[in-house]
């Protein structure tokens, strides 16, 4: 988003040096290639920008596995990839490998600048850049095993500590950081993330209709889209159904998202019969990605009443595509929404209700603002940002003469 990267590092002499040696190592591995991620997601779009934009003698070195490396294609001659024995297909094992084979490895690729999530156990020759996406071991903790829970606060600390910077894609996220980690601020350094315009645009609402109906969608309908984890928050999003049902019309609630919480998802399900409206609703499970599109294209609005994001890119998508948006006036949401949403208080019904019918009254200024604000979103700057964070790591690993 370029007008709005205040935190990207500020140009000077040495940060803007084109032409000089720089590999990159960028750790792909704690993405499953059988269950994708946002994550995942992220990579498959910023890989390709970041290659478009590499200054001759700076080299991208992502780490896959032979599980992940169909993923990701062939960017040029600048992209090489390093295989590991795994990724997350298995994660113990991937796990032992970051912090075992990562020390033996990745100085034979004369890596310079390290982009992860967290470091490896002994990190001998390259910068450290720490990509933080989200904070749940501390703001929801319930989304995470206890295995998880436990290794990620034991490891973000030390990370955190030893990192030259930290990109964080929200003023909410680093809120949280400084909160937990008590991170020296001038380690952050903010970039947005962004939405696929070639992908998520309007389209013939009429046609996206006729497609989505074969997953059991007959009459006009609101949105959810979503992981069905508990601080998504798609109970209290049922339970404001119920209440406002009456002035709904004929409207279905459709939920698109796989239930990783297994017991979360049956919970769902089980309140709907409760609350007397699971003729309303709809759960059609985990959906690809370009189906997606056309739930939000033939929507009358999406509701996304989480507790916590450090993002929400389901806003932005649903705003691309022409979709009204309600969403919470906590956390990241505001933030993002650019006030091109009706907010709502996520802990009442009465509140997503409302919010849900004021929406639905305004539906062509919503729309009208939700495309122009997720326009300001693009891979593009979202790439170029974070290039020259590694650039001003890496110039000032050469500053203080590092060795590889």
């Amino acid at each position: 988003m370029q007008a709005r990267l205040e935190d990207r590092p500020r140009p000077s002499a040495t940060v803007s040096r084109r032409g000089a040696s720089l590999r990159v190592g960028v750790n792909l591995l704690p993405e499953d290639p059988f269950h994708p991620s946002g994550a995942q997601w992220f990579w498959t779009r910023m890989l390709p920008e970041m290659a478009k934009r590499l200054a001759p003698g700076e080299v991208l070195l992502p780490m896959v596995s032979p599980k992940s490396r169909h993923v990701y294609a062939d960017y040029g001659p600048s992209v090489r990839y390093i295989t590991y024995p795994w990724s997350n297909e298995h994660r113990n094992l991937r796990t032992l490998s970051e912090h075992l084979y990562s020390p033996l490895r990745l100085p034979l690729s004369h890596v310079d600048v390290l982009n992860t999530l967290m470091a490896p156990a002994v990190n001998p020759s390259w910068s450290l850049v720490i990509h933080m996406k989200t904070m749940h071991a501390y703001t929801t903790p319930r989304a995470l095993s206890p295995a998880a829970r436990a290794y990620r606060r034991l490891n973000y600390p030390r990370s955190a500590r030893l990192a030259e910077a930290i990109i964080i894609n929200s003023k909410s996220i680093r809120d949280d950081i400084e909160r937990h980690l008590h991170v020296d601020p001038a380690k952050l350094r903010l970039i947005y993330e962004a939405v696929d315009h070639a992908l998520f645009r309007p389209g013939d609402r009429s046609a996206a209709r006729s497609r989505v109906g074969r997953h059991g969608v007959t009459d006009p309908f609101v949105l959810f889209v979503s992981s069905l984890w508990p601080y998504k928050n798609c109970h209290g999003l049922l339970h404001a159904w119920a209440e406002a049902r009456d002035r709904l019309g004929d409207r279905q609630l459709v939920v698109v998202g796989g239930g990783k919480d297994l017991a979360y998802a049956a919970e769902l399900r089980s309140l709907a019969q409760e609350l007397g409206i699971a003729g309303d609703v709809v759960f059609t499970g985990a959906v690809p990605l370009e189906e997606t599109v056309t739930f939000y294209q033939a929507a009358d609005a999406l509701v996304y009443p989480s507790f916590s994001e450090t993002f929400g890119l389901p806003l932005l998508e649903a705003m691309a595509c022409g979709c009204p948006v309600v969403t919470s006036n906590v956390s990241a949401m505001p933030e993002i929404a650019g006030g091109a949403a009706v907010l709502c208080d996520p802990s009442r019904p009465s509140s997503i209700a409302g919010a849900l019918l004021d929406a639905l009254n305004a539906g062509d200024r919503l729309r009208d603002g939700g495309r122009r604000r997720a326009s300001q979103f693009t891979w593009a700057a979202t790439a170029a940002g974070t290039l020259e964070v590694y650039r001003e790591v890496g110039e000032r690993r050469r500053i203080r003469g590092l060795p590889r």
